[in-house]
């Protein structure tokens, strides 16, 4: 059995369009080419179809990270305190949590053009995050943690 992540004191916010997907980006470093976002995935859902297009590294924090390929065929289950570290540019797939709620972090490295590409059914890009827009989103969720 393991042990809750604590996180009372992460501000999680939402993107209109994108279920079942909760994040907080910690930190956004242009020089470096640097995103770190932690993510929360609903419980027995799927977040949307996409591509990472930048090297990333995952730790899963709680539950088990759940990995699909585009045509919904499980590929893989990162049980909590799994340590992946993935090249940028593979399949398109979805993602989501076990029977709890998956936290996991996400270090998003070399970026230099998107770091994901959200995607139809089709595999047709119908939207993109990059350094900019994960900048933008980290102003607007405010203080790392909430004041105690």
């Amino acid at each position: 059995m393991s042990i809750p992540f604590d996180q009372s004191n992460i501000r999680w916010n939402t993107l209109e369009g994108l279920d079942h997907v909760h994040f907080h980006v910690c930190a956004v470093d242009e020089e470096k080419r640097i995103v770190d976002i932690l993510f929360k995935f609903d419980a027995n859902s799927k977040i949307a179809l996409h591509r990472h297009r930048c090297d990333y590294v995952t730790v899963v924090l709680q539950g088990e990270l759940r990995i699909y390929r585009a045509n919904g065929d499980l590929k893989e289950v990162r049980p909590v305190g799994s340590y992946v570290s993935t090249p940028g540019d593979g399949e398109a797939h979805t993602e989501g949590g076990g029977d709890v709620d998956v936290i996991a972090f996400f270090s998003n490295r070399n970026v230099t053009g998107n770091v994901y590409d959200i995607l139809d059914p089709d595999l047709n890009v119908v939207a993109q995050f990059g350094i900019p827009e994960f900048k933008a989103l980290m102003e607007a969720q405010g203080p790392a943690v909430k004041a105690a």
